[in-house]
């Protein structure tokens, strides 16, 4: 409790823009002592009175420092509880100058304030009932969203529409909660206040959703953290080409010595909203370089994280050696749920149609010539039908927190344990002690039960300002 975060009796300043020189930048003050500061150091024109002023309201004038000017600033007041934090809050504009933005935090700080800790202005907005720890969490994300789809779920996140979901259920399994609480106080008498029969039709209505949203994990997370797309096939089948044939860039050294490639390169692409990271893998073969094999292994280590896999293979390469190094894929992947895309390559070089096009275009492939950067909008078309469900769902509450998703499992554990119990008649304190775990489960996701561990573990990832 004595590190700075927590000290919420001060007032802190930060930069809320990115460092470095722009047109303006913003500084943003919050605490019991804003107006005060303010009002000794900033001047507004026309002889208006800082205490004048009215919240949401922006004003232009000087900031000084023993009547020496700083710079000439837009000065915005927010009068708590109506503001970000909950508190008295003023944001500056003031000039973009590095010189400009240091001496305005150096004056602040001479005259009572301290510079705030990551994520300090959000977790005082979390301590002060302005929003709950989700809702925290998901300011974190909207900042670092780098797709629609992703700021789609951090923002749905930031407005509430998880958390209240939450909220809801925890309140239903709450008042089950007291009532077997109150069975304990009269357990001489042998009396039932909850109602078992309906207990149970909570239990399950509770565990379809609470399955339906850990479900949806493995799709939120990805969809918030750009959907991995691996590209690989035997050496010289032109996966570098394809790569750099998507990106339209140079992204990966391209040759025709087999094994060029012996690590993997990533990048990420936006495709019509959808963030998809891309990975080139080293050529799958075998081999005498024990440089080379090490790439290979770490394809597989990235074949195993993608959710999307292109092979890539000549046009004119034999059916029965497709489906050999497809069903040899398979084997080691060991994983159904990934999709597989074939991508049938150099078909410029082909004189005639191949003997196998019928069964390759059963098993849905990709004609393309990455060379000549033919058909490669089709793959960008496939990729964005594969997660096409995917991105619906980002419409409605899915999760994408690795600590929700945690906290949702070992909520429905304790479910699956009361849900026992009332079938095995256990005593009511049994019942109660595992309905205490779920509701404590449940709790910590909207931050309704929480410790210092955990909010300096979330809000530390934060950037200052924010």
């Amino acid at each position: 409790m004595n590190s700075p975060i927590y000290q919420t009796e001060d007032t802190i300043c930060a930069l809320a823009t990115p460092a470095g020189t722009g047109a303006i930048a913003v500084i943003r003050v919050s605490g019991t002592k804003t107006y005060a500061m303010l009002e000794k150091l900033f001047h507004p024109y026309g002889n208006i009175d800082f205490s004048a002023i009215e919240s949401h309201k922006v004003v232009l004038g000087q900031l000084l420092e023993k009547d020496k000017p700083v710079d000439e600033v837009l000065v915005t007041k927010f009068t708590n509880p109506h503001s970000y934090t909950g508190e008295d809050v003023v944001e500056i504009s003031c000039h973009g100058s590095w010189f400009i933005q240091q001496e305005i935090l150096r004056v602040l700080m001479d005259n009572g304030c301290r510079m705030a800790s990551p994520g300090e202005f959000t977790l005082r907005a979390f301590l002060n009932g302005k929003m709950d720890l989700s809702q925290a969490e998901a300011v974190a994300d909207l900042i670092a969203s780098n797709s629609a789809t992703s700021h789609t779920i951090a923002f749905r996140q930031m407005r509430g529409h998880f958390s209240k979901r939450i909220q809801q259920l925890r309140a239903q399994l709450l008042d089950f909660a007291a009532l077997i609480e109150l069975e304990l106080d009269f357990s001489e008498e042998d009396v039932e206040f909850a109602n078992r029969d309906k207990l149970i039709d909570l239990l399950d209505t509770m565990s379809t959703e609470l399955t339906q949203l850990i479900e949806s994990f493995a799709m939120g997370n990805v969809l918030k953290n750009g959907i991995p797309v691996a590209i690989i096939g035997k050496p010289n089948v032109g996966k570098s080409t394809l790569l750099n044939a998507i990106f339209n860039e140079e992204k990966a050294l391209v040759s025709d010595i087999p094994g060029t490639t012996r690590d993997t390169i990533e990048d990420v692409l936006v495709i019509d909203g959808v963030s998809f990271r891309f990975i080139d893998t080293a050529g799958l073969r075998d081999s005498d370089d024990t440089i080379e094999n090490m790439g290979i292994e770490r394809t597989y280590e990235k074949i195993r994280q993608a959710s999307i896999i292109l092979y890539m293979f000549d046009a004119g390469t034999p059916q029965e050696e497709i489906n050999e190094t497809i069903t040899e894929f398979r084997e080691k992947i060991d994983d159904n749920d990934k999709r597989l895309i074939l991508i049938a390559n150099k078909i410029d070089l082909l004189e005639e149609i191949p003997h196998n096009f019928k069964n390759l275009v059963e098993l849905e492939t990709l004609f393309v010539s990455a060379k000549r950067k033919e058909n490669i909008n089709m793959i960008n078309e496939t990729l964005l039908k594969s997660v096409s469900v995917g991105v619906e769902e980002a419409n409605q509450s899915v999760v994408a927190s690795s600590r929700h998703y945690q906290a949702l499992i070992e909520t429905l554990k304790s479910l699956e344990m009361v849900h026992q119990g009332v079938h095995q008649n256990v005593s009511g304190d049994l019942l109660s002690s595992d309905l205490r775990a779920a509701l404590h489960h449940l709790g910590t996701i909207t931050g309704e039960i929480t410790n210092d561990e955990l909010l300096g573990n979330i809000f530390g990832r934060f950037c200052i300002g924010k």
